[in-house]
């Protein structure tokens, strides 16, 4: 393996990764631009949504480097390259596919594989993930995660799925580095990306950082 690249700035800085996921990307432009006034500057649009990789292409042209704007559930070398060549500053995944993650590390690109057991949170560590996303966290909940730092503490884990604002808090305090929130997060806000929907948007990303900043920060990882 080169070097591992390391966890994307605007996710160490913040601890939070947003979750654009939508029926389609009209709505997204105006939400990245939401999230971005609330503090919220790592963003991950995912590959489901239609129009994705023309999306993630404006919202990085319109928000500049400050934003970090990523593609997410990237499952194929396909999606990677399509995803790079559009922009992306970063790769998420639901699953460890070794191929994607080495492929991303060798082009120093942070790519952050889904993985559930110690096994799989090993494997993805092994082929380069500059951190591993636990998917889908809410199914075990923050003791979970815990189970999992206490044999591999050395590993860093993204705490996503079935994550609610109210919910960030106690995933790091249990040694999550970070936390991805999307459709709690957005409430709607991309598909009815009104001046009422978006200023409320912009005010949770205000107290969600509020609430990540009054963690304990023993979790974070530089990785």
């Amino acid at each position: 393996m080169t070097e591992r690249p390391a966890l994307t700035p605007q996710l160490g800085r913040t601890r939070v990764m947003a979750i654009l996921r939508s029926a389609d990307a009209c709505g997204l432009p105006a939400v990245a631009r939401a999230l971005a006034a609330g503090g919220v500057t790592c963003l991950e649009i995912t590959l489901t949504t239609a129009g994705a990789l023309d999306a993630l292409a404006a919202v990085r042209a319109e928000l500049g480097p400050e934003v970090a704007v990523g593609a997410g559930t990237v499952i194929t070398a396909e999606q990677a390259r399509d995803a790079l060549a559009a922009g992306a500053e970063f790769l998420v995944a639901p699953v460890v596919d070794t191929g994607v993650v080495r492929n991303a590390a060798d082009r120093g690109v942070p790519c952050y594989p889904g993985a559930w057991t110690p096994t799989e949170v090993a494997q993805a560590w092994r082929a380069g993930a500059a951190a591993v996303k636990l998917f889908p966290a809410g199914t075990g909940g923050p003791a979970h995660l815990r189970q999992l730092r206490a044999p591999l503490p050395g590993i860093p884990l993204v705490a996503v799925g079935g994550v609610g604002v109210d919910e960030a808090r106690e995933y790091l305090d249990a040694g999550a580095c970070a936390v991805g929130i999307g459709s709690p997060l957005l409430r709607g806000a991309d598909q009815d990306p009104t001046p009422r929907t978006l200023d409320a948007l912009t005010t949770r990303a205000r107290t969600l950082l509020d609430a990540v900043r009054a963690t304990a920060r023993g979790g974070e990882a530089s990785a």
